[in-house]
């Protein structure tokens, strides 16, 4: 298990991306959450297997379909097990 701290710059506010960020990451089996920021990044926090939390990554690369990602920046964090499901807050 490992755990990813996420924050995506673009036009990724008012396209969707946290609730497209939400079925991706059920649809992979992972955990943790998404929201919006005040700044118009989103910030997620990822927690499942590293194969897994490669693709989820690399799909907020791209986003949802009205987004325009410009940088995907990564942080690894020890991982806590907190999460049973992915949910969108905030």
């Amino acid at each position: 298990m490992a755990r990813k701290h996420v924050f995506i710059s673009g036009r990724v506010q008012g396209v969707y991306f946290r609730e497209y960020t939400r079925r991706e990451a059920e649809r992979l089996g992972v955990k943790g959450w998404v929201r919006n920021l005040p700044d118009g990044r989103v910030e997620a926090v990822f927690e499942g297997p590293d194969d897994v939390l490669d693709k989820i990554i690399s799909w907020c690369h791209q986003g949802s379909p009205g987004a325009s990602v410009t940088n995907v920046e990564v942080i690894d964090e020890a991982t806590e097990q907190q999460f049973k499901d992915f949910r969108i807050t905030g």
